[in-house]
């Protein structure tokens, strides 16, 4: 009868114009990760700004509490008082090899990076002057 069949358009971008800027159009392209990684990366700003002025914000208060703690910790430490917390940083003070697990594993990567660090040395004093003199 009429030959009507079902149909669709549909729009392409090809590139963004914005304020006198044109944009390819993977700018659009935005993950969800990526989001999130510059929300916290703004939070963190935030955060960072009122804990430099000393202004309580939603941001600052966990650090704020953390270094509160951290105060009172270092006061407990030097004195007699005891609680939980203080009572395992005491004990470590009192013996930090008792605590070291991993402290061989660690070292030996220590010696393995100064021993590459000692052949790039080597390498750059061989080809810092080239055969050439300052004065001649």
């Amino acid at each position: 009868m009429l030959n009507v069949k079902p149909f669709a358009y549909g729009l392409v971008v090809e590139n963004i114009y914005d304020n006198g800027a044109v944009f390819a159009p993977e700018i659009l392209d935005i993950t969800d990760d990526q989001l999130l990684s510059k929300f916290q990366l703004g939070l963190s700003n935030v955060a960072a700004a009122s804990l430099g002025m000393g202004y309580c914000t939603q941001a600052s208060i966990p650090h704020s509490i953390i270094n509160g703690f951290k105060n009172v910790l270092a006061v407990a430490v030097e004195t007699d008082i005891s609680f939980p917390q203080a009572d395992t940083v005491k004990a470590y003070l009192a013996d930090p090899s008792a605590f070291a697990v991993a402290a061989p594993v660690a070292e030996e990567a220590v010696e393995e990076t100064k021993e590459e660090v000692k052949e790039e040395s080597e390498e750059e004093e061989s080809d810092d002057d080239m055969g050439f003199s300052l004065f001649d």
